[in-house]
């Protein structure tokens, strides 16, 4: 198979996770010896078929260096998975417009030379598909980085909660330009999200009347300390939508995130409360906690996306990919069920779905 060659917008911790997987997993052959991943192999790509041409990013401490230096440099704290040999892709200045908020501000050493060419870069590195991973409060640095996406012609993958390939103005312009487009926020492997859609579906199933419940993390990190200033109550609202699709009746729900704990660098605590009634009008509640590290949960799920995508390049397809968002994010163009998304997706990728 050729290789899927990928420009990656923002060089943080996801990011960092991402190129690591490639190099953990490249010389595996077996999938039940890969763990952690969905799909070693999916529609015929293997995880080493992907190739990263192209980064981009505004902290001093990583424009200029290679990629394979930059993803650990600070302020990122994703753990070490693999060890990663020179890439020969420097990381490139980028626009900064609102990709640092105030908070960010006291962590992040913007860096002072000129920005490059975005659009041209892409063109040059011939770059297939982009993926936007720019802190969640980056709205206008996430549209104008689509902006050079469709002037390069690449598929865009929109990691963020901006909207845009569930927006439809957004996914008529990718249409109208022949490229595929994904998105909008990225639900992780095991992630707060679809852990409590899990366990409503699993409650409502056996009978159980949910009636309230709540889901709110604690975290550190870049992300999660952009998140409370600048985009709480837009996670809040996509997260909570997305929950509620678990349940075939009205609840009181409320999913998002709540606070940063510097401490914890890359750990994520997650805090869930469910209270409904089973037999008898009988009350039950359950309270649990979940303890992940956050680089890496987005790695198995990115994995998915870049190859579904160059699928659907394959194949000529275009627009909003309908199943490929609804199985990997939290605000994709079509809300479906858990298992609906899972079933539409296996059947894109086998060729019996259009999108």
């Amino acid at each position: 198979m050729s290789k899927i060659k990928v420009a990656l917008i923002g060089v943080g911790n996801c990011a960092s996770a991402l190129v690591q997987g490639v190099h953990y997993y490249e010389n595996i052959r077996k999938e039940e010896e890969a763990v952690g991943l969905r799909h070693l192999s999916l529609g015929g790509y293997h995880i080493r078929d992907i190739e990263f041409v192209s980064a981009f990013d505004i902290e001093a401490r990583k424009v200029g260096k290679d990629l394979a230096k930059a993803m650990f440099s600070p302020p990122n704290n994703a753990p070490k998975l693999a060890e990663v040999p020179e890439l020969n892709v420097p990381v490139l200045k980028g626009p900064v417009l609102d990709g640092v908020g105030e908070y960010l501000k006291t962590i992040i050493k913007i860096d002072g030379s000129r920005e490059v060419d975005v659009a041209k870069e892409l063109r040059e590195s011939n770059a297939e598909i982009a993926i936007n991973l720019l802190p969640s409060g980056a709205v206008k640095a996430s549209q104008w980085y689509a902006e050079e996406v469709l002037k390069a012609g690449c598929a865009f993958v929109n990691a963020t909660p901006t909207f845009l390939a569930s927006d439809v103005a957004w996914g008529k312009r990718f249409e109208k330009a022949g490229l595929p487009i994904v998105g909008d926020d990225l639900e992780d492997q095991v992630g707060s999200t679809i852990l409590h859609k899990t366990l409503l579906k699993l409650l409502a199933e056996r009978g159980v009347r949910v009636s309230e419940t709540y889901q709110l993390d604690v975290g550190g990190g870049t992300e999660s300390f952009d998140t409370l200033e600048r985009a709480r109550e837009i996670k809040r609202a996509v997260k909570t939508k997305s929950v509620e699709t678990a349940l075939p009746y009205k609840a009181s729900v409320v999913a998002g995130s709540t606070d940063y704990v510097d401490f914890m660098n890359n750990r994520r605590d997650s805090f869930f409360w469910i209270k409904g009634l089973y037999f008898g009008r009988v009350p039950i509640q359950l309270d649990m906690r979940l303890n992940t590290v956050d680089a890496p949960n987005a790695g198995s799920v990115l994995f998915d996306i870049i190859r579904a995508v160059k699928i659907a390049l394959d194949r000529g397809i275009v627009g909003p990919l309908i199943s490929v968002s609804a199985y990997a994010f939290k605000r994709p163009p079509q809300m479906l069920p858990p298992e609906t998304a899972e079933q539409w997706f296996e059947e894109f990728i086998q060729g019996k779905r259009e999108r």
